[in-house]
């Protein structure tokens, strides 16, 4: 039951957070003649809001220190960016919620009851029910943005991005629900979607960047390839090499990190001209963290 309740738990705090980021961010694309595009996507942002609400409010206690030391759940400027966010598209975000996942504890008093495993069911339940839609949605509006019949300021390869996060958020909740006694090791796969992730995420920064930014579309654009580099590395490695790869795509992860933290700060100083909303920094930066300790997991 442990690891059940601990994964689900877990990869809800993670993921619901992020898809709750993907709502806004599309919302806030939109032009505002798009009103049912706007309110779909509100929808679904109100949701997954409500879901993290109550996966942290069972959470105290029972998540792992790795998970709460690696700041994939919130970093230290998580409420700054959301605020700041908030004032700058007029879209609400509840950060009470940021606050209380900086205050929860860890492991102390895992609660073995049978209504605990219920409510971690119907969450989990609920999750997929409410990716389902989340993903025929993203679906929609590459379809019809594909088309010409529809602006969003998301590039279409962060739609796709977005989209293949949700997708593996739904199959990591199928996998815990048909395997209760699954481990880290089943739900890292392969480190060939974090690289890919990773690497995208550099592209988007090249490209919402300030032309008069020019070192730090540089920077980018080297992040860029040395992940293709690994994802290249990725396709020709036998399995004996695959510590090899870890090694790498870690030390490039954990200099990642810190030109994400960089420029996180730096938009939220207004030093950095860009496209970029200090809430969409701040995602970038969780993720890079919640892949650290993936490759960190032993």
């Amino acid at each position: 039951m442990k690891n059940y309740v601990v994964f689900s738990i877990e990869t809800h705090l993670f993921f619901a957070r992020i898809m709750k980021e993907h709502a806004l961010f599309l919302e806030a694309g939109f032009p505002c003649k798009d009103k049912e595009w706007i309110e779909r996507a509100d929808f679904f942002r109100e949701e997954f809001e409500q879901l993290l609400k109550k996966v942290v409010k069972i959470s105290d206690g029972i998540v792992s220190s790795d998970v709460l030391k690696s700041k994939e759940l919130v970093t230290n400027c998580t409420i700054p960016a959301e605020k700041k966010t908030q004032f700058l598209t007029g879209i609400p975000i509840n950060s009470e919620i940021s606050e209380r996942e900086q205050k929860l504890t860890a492991g102390c008093g895992m609660r073995n009851d049978r209504q605990l495993m219920q409510t971690v069911n119907q969450l989990n339940e609920k999750a997929i029910y409410l990716l389902n839609g989340l993903i025929e949605l993203k679906e929609d509006i590459l379809k019809e943005v594909s088309k010409g019949c529809l602006f969003n300021g998301s590039y279409p390869l962060l739609i796709k991005h977005i989209l293949r996060e949700a997708k593996l958020y739904r199959s990591t909740l199928i996998g815990i629900r048909q395997n209760r006694r699954i481990s880290y090791k089943n739900l890292l796969g392969t480190e060939d979607f974090w690289n890919c992730i990773m690497m995208e995420h550099a592209l988007f920064i090249r490209g919402l960047l300030d032309p008069s930014e020019e070192q730090l579309i540089g920077d980018a654009n080297e992040f860029a390839m040395e992940y293709e580099k690994l994802l290249e590395m990725g396709e020709e490695i036998s399995c004996g090499e695959l510590e090899k790869l870890t090694k790498k795509s870690l030390k490039e992860t954990l200099k990642y990190r810190e030109f994400k933290e960089a420029g996180l700060k730096g938009i939220l100083d207004c030093e950095i001209a860009s496209l970029i909303l200090p809430l969409l920094a701040d995602h970038v930066l969780r993720e890079a963290n919640h892949y650290i300790r993936l490759l960190e997991t032993e």
